[in-house]
């Protein structure tokens, strides 16, 4: 019985399987991306990973452990003067494992795996949409479609408010106008009248 025993063999005795992922990593470093079957992308992950960790450091002794590793100066070479730089902000997670669709073949499960600090396409998204989620206000609780909706009530109710002073300041100037026009017809109006009177007194008197 394997209880506990985490390690994929792969079907291969270890010798075979220490070539398989060494090679598998110079490519992976090489094209910073490949297809494989899943069983075999995951167990790159773990193989090549402690390898970039070395790689950001840059040390003598660095590079002579994953020398040991990889056997490939080429390979070593782009490790740590390519992909070190790169990721050296990052905190682990170099890689990214996207499944395929099974093999026609054997039905085997395919997969992706690639260095995530090289795809252009991924890291843009995640750049324009860490942005806008950091403009967005965070909560730690998520918003149901009920205060959705009152929000959205909210604003459509503040916009109505605005509206109605809107009409209510433009009713109130209309007012002031009248009134004013209204006073100054009254205060014309008896200076005709005494004027008439007077015309007519002389009139009168003559």
């Amino acid at each position: 019985m394997r209880h506990g025993k985490k390690i994929n063999h792969l079907s291969r005795k270890s010798a075979h399987r220490k070539a398989l992922l060494s090679n598998m990593a110079i490519s992976l470093i090489t094209h910073k991306r490949i297809t494989t079957t899943l069983a075999k992308a995951k167990a790159l992950r773990k193989y090549v990973e402690p390898l970039v960790t070395r790689a950001k450091s840059g040390e003598v002794h660095d590079y002579r452990t994953a020398f040991r590793y990889l056997q490939n100066k080429e390979a070593i070479k782009e490790l740590f003067q390519v992909v070190g730089p790169k990721v050296g902000a990052r905190p682990g997670g170099y890689t990214r494992i996207i499944k395929l669709v099974n093999r026609r073949s054997d039905n085997a499960e395919m997969a992706i795996i690639e260095l995530v600090d090289f795809n252009e396409t991924m890291t843009s998204a995640s750049n324009s949409s860490g942005e806008s989620s950091a403009k967005k206000k965070k909560t730690r609780r998520k918003r149901s479609k009920k205060a959705a909706n009152s929000e959205a009530v909210a604003e459509t109710s503040a916009e109505a408010v605005a509206d109605i002073q809107e009409v209510v300041e433009d009713v109130a100037e209309t007012t002031e106008e009248v009134v004013a026009e209204t006073q100054e017809t009254a205060t014309e109006a008896p200076a005709d009248d005494a004027a008439e009177e007077a015309d007519s007194n002389d009139e009168d008197k003559a």
